[in-house]
C-alpha cells in the first residue's frame, strides 16, 4: 500500500528513480543509502514518500551510524516510523552486523598448506577424483568451496563455464583449484597440467586470477604454483 501524499508517492516517480525498480535493473550495489532504506520502509507519511522519510532519517547526526546506535524505543518515536518500521530497520542493521562478523572470521588462504589443512581430511580417501574451486575475496578470505566435477580430469569434464560459474556469482577476486588423487600420489599428470593452464587463461579473460592448483594425495600435496606449472 502506498500513501496518498500530495503527489509524492514512490509510484508517481519515473520508473528509473523508484528504488525497487532500480535494484531490479542495476542491482543493490547501485542504490544509495536512502534508496536501500526506502525499500525497507516501504511506505512514508501523508507528507513524505518512503524515499523522503529515508533521507530525513539519514540526515540525523551520524547518518547510517545513527541507525546502528539508536535504540528501538528511540527510533520508533521518530515521526512516520512507529514500532513496525523501527523493528524492520533494527533487524536489517543486526543482520548486517552478523554478516560482517561472519566475513571477518572466514579463513584466509596464505599458502598451499592452508588448502591442504582445509580439505585434506575430507578428500584424501575419496575413491574418485573430485575437482573443486575455492573462491576468494581481495584479501584471500574464503567465500565458498564449490564442487565442480567428479572423475578423471580432462578438458571436456572440467569446462571453464562450470569452473567459474560459482566464483562469478560470488564476485570472487581469485580462485584456487583443488583436486585429489585416489592413488595417494599427488604428482600432477599431463592432463592436470593442461587443464590448469587452460583454466588459468580463462581466468585471465574473466578477470578472476587462478592463484594455484593444489593436488591432494594421501597425507601429502603438490602446489602447481610452487612447481612452476601454472
Amino acid at each position: 500500500m502506498v500513501e496518498k501524499n500530495e503527489g509524492r508517492t514512490i509510484k508517481k516517480l519515473p520508473e528509473d528513480l523508484r528504488p525497487r525498480e532500480r535494484m531490479l535493473l542495476a542491482g543493490a550495489q547501485a542504490l544509495s543509502n536512502a534508496e536501500l532504506l526506502a525499500i525497507l520502509l516501504r511506505t512514508g507519511t501523508p507528507r513524505e514518500n518512503a524515499l523522503d522519510l529515508a533521507q530525513r532519517l539519514l540526515a540525523q547526526p551520524g547518518g547510517l551510524r545513527y541507525l546502528a546506535e539508536v535504540s528501538l524505543e528511540e527510533l520508533k518515536e521518530q515521526k512516520g516510523i512507529g514500532l513496525a518500521k523501527a523493528a524492520q530497520i533494527k533487524a536489517a542493521v543486526e543482520l548486517g552486523r552478523r554478516l560482517a562478523a561472519y566475513s571477518a572470521h572466514r579463513p584466509v588462504i596464505q599458502q598451499p598448506g592452508d588448502v591442504a589443512a582445509l580439505l585434506m581430511d575430507e578428500m584424501r580417501y575419496l575413491d574418485r577424483e573430485h575437482f573443486r574451486t575455492i573462491s576468494l575475496n581481495t584479501k584471500n578470505r574464503i567465500l565458498a568451496v564449490d564442487n565442480v566435477a567428479v572423475g578423471s580430469l580432462n578438458a571436456s569434464l572440467v569446462h571453464p563455464r562450470e569452473v567459474f560459474k560459482g566464483p562469478i556469482k560470488r564476485s570472487a577476486a581469485a580462485i584456487i583449484l583443488v583436486h585429489n588423487h585416489p592413488s595417494g600420489d599427488p604428482s600432477p599428470s599431463v592432463e592436470d597440467i593442461q587443464v590448469t593452464r587452460r583454466l588459468a587463461e580463462a581466468g585471465r579473460l574473466l578477470g578472476i586470477e587462478v592463484l594455484d592448483h593444489v593436488v591432494l594425495g594421501d597425507g601429502s600435496f603438490v602446489s602447481m604454483k610452487e612447481r612452476g606449472l601454472l
